[in-house]
């Protein structure tokens, strides 16, 4: 939905509930106005998530209500059972409702990264295809925002589709076809239809560093350099195509032999020629092949290894992403374009000089990343507010439109649900999941990833068949590369995640609710709040167009205590005069404090006294 059609959705919304309030009452959790003014008269009350509609605490509460669902005094059990589903269905969490999405139509956007191989089959062959991809596009949006029975991302990342001789398809043999395991151009062109239809934007993988040894071109030239007579040059003019790849008469690193008199560049494997792509032609080419997809309806592309374009010359990898990006934008202006550059901060950052959307974040990523280290406590959560603050320094620098690209796995890592040995692996998993959704920029989620999937060792075991069910006979069900080693995992199918309130599954939903509903979180600029801040907790600020909201993250297996004394927010100081997400627009009249998200991993509930604010073991508030 577009930015101002959220902004009206969101007052008729806000004017609806007051109605209803001034009629019925109104307040967090079912609380009544009465409620709510006994907590604001005294400046200090006592407010919790989950909280009864007489005001009572948590011992009442968890004597009647051990899920820690809203309940209302009096109310039956399954009164109170009712009234915790539908609470559920509104906002994630037992006890809160969250306003309509509110998603800007911009590049901020949450994508979730598909393998078709592994994902889902619709014939029958052990393969994944894009006719059983559109078959589960619900799953990913169902393009209704009254539901919440779709995961909520707004983008797909396509893994390579184009035909190809290797299982990955890194190894392109044509650039306008689909692989024939995947089906046909036409099953693409309903699948994009059907993205359309949801507001699902697509980005395609599209592999510019090398081809296959199979494609047409890098025959063409191999053929064409076998027939020269000892001692005679090639010449462009009989055969372009030898100046496509780079070719040698001596053996650098990183060149395969041809037939003992000429060798080839080749980073990756020496099927994967690479392209010189400071040849014309080249670029001519890779134009036209932009030309065909964007005329088939896709949003921008992925940029595979754009880091050996020109291996160890960064300048010159961004003179080739330079030119690429004026390219497209000159032919669709809003195109959306992320790199891959697998290094350092420092390295990656200076990408972002070619004037490209979005460079994926590694820092944070991977079972040595900002993220996992922080909630496995090998670093302290501090240093996660310090990181994104200095990585939206640095690339701003470089651009100041700049689009951040945060990940917390992809299909080159393992996959996280191995990160953790500790006593509460699943809430860790949780955690770190919701960490990397609370990033700004375009968030990117790998498919698999919201069940806790698990994946490690060679690329195959991290390519797995997506896990719908336990029955690995069930309809949909892929049987993965073939060189996989089998994957045992640990947590439940989608089939029982699905049913269970305190799923892995159902905390992504949350998560990515959360991001659909307060622009800020992808959107804001970060002001870390470091005198908040400590080994544990990371306090900081998202600030975007003068709206500021909170996030408090607590990463230990303890509740931890928070004190918002001193701090504003919204022009608004902390005085303990709390109030809860129902009616949470007309806080600037109200003069209070909005507790307006969680993401909770277990049962314990946030409680706010006076100006103390008690976290929950691994949990994400957010206040406005």
């Amino acid at each position: 939905m577009g930015w101002k059609k959220g902004k009206r959705i969101l007052a008729l919304w806000t004017a609806l509930v007051c109605l209803t309030g001034s009629l019925a009452g109104c307040g967090a959790n079912g609380m009544p106005d009465a409620g709510q003014a006994a907590v604001a008269e005294s400046g200090a009350g006592t407010v919790q998530a989950g909280m009864d509609s007489d005001g009572t605490g948590a011992a009442d509460t968890a004597a009647r209500d051990t899920e820690g669902a809203a309940g209302k005094e009096g109310a039956t059990e399954a009164e109170n059972a009712e009234e915790k589903e539908s609470a559920a269905e509104d906002g994630g969490s037992p006890g809160m409702t969250l306003p309509p999405l509110n998603m800007p139509d911009d590049k901020y956007r949450t994508f979730y990264e598909v393998f078709v191989y592994s994902f889902y089959d619709s014939d029958g062959d052990g393969i994944g295809d894009l006719k059983g991809l559109t078959q589960k596009l619900d799953y990913i949006n169902d393009g209704d925002d009254a539901t919440d029975t779709d995961l909520g991302c707004n983008g797909i990342w396509l893994m390579p589709i184009m035909p190809s001789t290797t299982y990955h398809k890194y190894d392109v043999t044509d650039y306008y076809g689909i692989d024939e395991q995947y089906g046909t151009m036409e099953d693409f062109d309903a699948f994009m239809a059907e993205c359309k239809k949801r507001d699902i934007h697509v980005i395609l993988d599209l592999v510019l560093n090398h081809t296959s040894s199979s494609h047409p071109w890098f025959i063409a030239a191999c053929d064409y350099l076998k027939q020269l007579e000892d001692g005679q040059e090639p010449d462009a003019g009989a055969c372009p195509y030898v100046e496509y790849y780079n070719f040698s008469r001596e053996k650098g690193a990183g060149y395969c032999e041809l037939d003992g008199t000429w060798y080839y560049e080749a980073r990756f494997w020496s099927e994967m020629p690479d392209l010189n792509l400071g040849n014309e032609k080249v670029r001519e080419e890779i134009g036209e092949i932009v030309d065909f997809w964007l005329a088939k309806g896709v949003d921008g592309f992925r940029l595979d290894a754009a880091k050996e374009y020109y291996s160890g010359t960064v300048d010159a990898n961004v003179e080739v992403l330079e030119w690429f990006n004026g390219m497209v934008k000159e032919k669709k202006e809003d195109a959306y374009l992320v790199a891959e550059v697998w290094a350092d901060m420092e390295t990656y950052a200076a990408y972002y000089g070619s004037g490209i959307d979005s460079v994926f974040n590694f820092a944070f990523a991977d079972y040595n990343g900002v993220i996992a280290n922080a909630v496995k406590g090998t670093a302290p959560a501090s240093g996660f507010g310090k990181a994104l603050c200095e990585c939206e320094e640095k690339f701003a620098s470089y651009n100041e439109n700049y689009v951040d690209a945060p990940f917390y796995t992809n299909h080159d890592l393992s996959r996280s649900a191995g990160y953790y040995a500790g006593d509460e692996p699943e809430r860790q998993v949780k955690m770190a999941g919701g960490m990397n959704l609370m990033m700004g920029g375009c968030a990117f989620v790998y498919y698999g990833e919201e069940l806790g999937m698990k994946g490690s060792g060679k690329d195959e075991n991290k390519r797995a068949p997506m896990y719908w069910s336990k029955d690995a006979a069930a309809e949909g069900m892929c049987r993965g590369p073939q060189d996989m080693d089998e994957v045992r995992m640990v947590y439940d199918s989608l089939e029982e995640q699905a049913a269970d309130k305190a799923s892995i599954y159902q905390y992504y939903k949350d998560a990515i609710r959360l991001r659909n509903t307060f622009p800020e979180i992808a959107r804001g600029k970060t002001e870390f709040l470091e005198e908040k801040s400590d080994d544990q907790v990371c306090v900081m600020k998202k600030v975007y167009e003068g709206s500021e909201i909170l996030l408090l993250i607590n990463v230990s297996e303890g509740e931890k205590k928070v004190d918002v004394a001193g701090l504003t927010l919204n022009g608004k100081e902390a005085d303990g005069n709390w109030q809860a997400v129902c009616d949470w627009t007309d806080s600037a009249q109200t003069g209070r404090w909005i507790f307006c998200g969680r993401l909770l991993t277990g049962e314990e509930q946030a409680v706010m006294s006076g100006t103390e604010v008690t976290m929950p073991p691994y949990s994400v508030l957010l206040f406005r």
